[in-house]
């Protein structure tokens, strides 16, 4: 037989629990629930991760060492040039083609005091195998130097090389004045080196007569 006491304490049990604040739905998710989230969470993170680094393009580093050495197609082909006369140190030195005269008086030390800077084309480019002469102020012409013209039959010693003649050696030549051998030079500066004495053929002013008149007083 229940107590008074027991019966009363029943109702108020089930009142108590009934009067007690529910707890929300996400405190009552489980530990489970919770791991599946946070998977869930990390894939959604590649998939973004994946996404993004596909537009993305990675870039190669070349070292430095390389790219100073490259050189351009063509470039540094050897010239020996043997320079003498009025720099301070004559002798034969090694250049590249496409290098001036300017580069070889640079490579000898440049001009001495006494040297005659106006006797030489400081812009004209340099010829595998020619020589330099720097004359000094108020030089005289070397004993064995041949002017152009004189030098013996048959050989080409005598012949005005069109790659190296000044202005003064190529007005010695028949039909040819202060102008065209202005021409001569300023094409063979834009050019470069004349390779073939019908190269004249292409300058303004040099028809066939001037060419037949200088095909056998010059050289290349």
């Amino acid at each position: 037989m229940q107590s008074e006491g027991s019966s009363e304490r029943g109702p108020n049990r089930r009142r108590h629990a009934e009067l007690q604040p529910r707890k929300p739905a996400h405190v009552r998710l489980g530990a489970g629930a919770v791991i599946v989230l946070l998977i869930a969470g990390l894939a959604v993170a590649v998939v973004v991760s994946l996404i993004g680094s596909a537009g993305t393009t990675s870039t190669l580093a070349v070292p430095a060492t390389e790219r100073a050495t490259a050189q351009p197609d063509g470039a540094g082909t050897v010239a020996y040039v043997h320079i003498l006369g009025a720099v301070a140190s004559p002798g034969v030195y090694r250049l590249r083609e496409g290098d001036r005269v300017l580069d070889a008086v640079a490579s000898a030390g440049g001009f001495t005091p006494t040297a005659d800077q106006r006797g030489v084309n400081l812009a004209r480019f340099v010829v595998d195998g020619e020589q330099i002469h720097v004359p000094e102020i108020g030089a005289e012409p070397s004993a064995d130097a041949v002017p152009p013209g004189q030098g013996a039959p048959g050989t080409e010693q005598g012949k005005v090389n069109l790659n190296t003649a000044t202005t003064d050696e190529l007005e010695e030549l028949p039909r040819v004045g202060p102008e065209m051998a202005s021409r001569i030079i300023a094409w063979r500066d834009t050019n470069g080196p004349f390779t073939a004495v019908d190269e004249l053929m292409s300058i303004t002013g040099i028809g066939e007569k001037t060419f037949e008149a200088l095909r056998e007083l010059v050289t290349v």
